[in-house]
């Protein structure tokens, strides 16, 4: 992600947030550690996106309670500037995911 944050600041759901952000290694780890206390807690859910052959990392998916009661959750997701292509495929894929696996009627996703 260090060498896409100005993509990923550009996609739907990135705009006007404080992160991405240049993090040293301890801010980075203590970040992931934060993502699986939400996960093991069941707070939130923070998925890497590998590529399929060589399990490169390559974006990231966040699924979160949304503070509007009028969402079940909020969701966002990003790819690597170099693989800027598979930004709307990512999104259309998590949203069929959401739909058919997770079956939440309320999510805000991209936004």
């Amino acid at each position: 992600w260090t060498s896409s944050i100005e993509h990923i600041r550009a996609t739907p759901g990135f705009e006007g947030r404080s992160w991405p952000r240049a993090m040293t290694l301890e801010e980075n780890l203590e970040d992931l550690r934060m993502h699986a206390a939400h996960f093991a807690a069941r707070e939130g859910f923070t998925y890497t996106v590998l590529e399929p052959v060589t399990d490169e990392v390559i974006g990231c998916v966040y699924i979160y309670p949304d503070e509007d009661p009028a969402f079940d959750a909020h969701v966002r997701s990003w790819v690597r500037a170099d693989r800027a292509h598979l930004d709307e495929l990512l999104a259309e894929t998590v949203a069929r995911w959401l739909a058919e696996v997770w079956l939440f009627g309320r999510v805000r996703y991209r936004s």
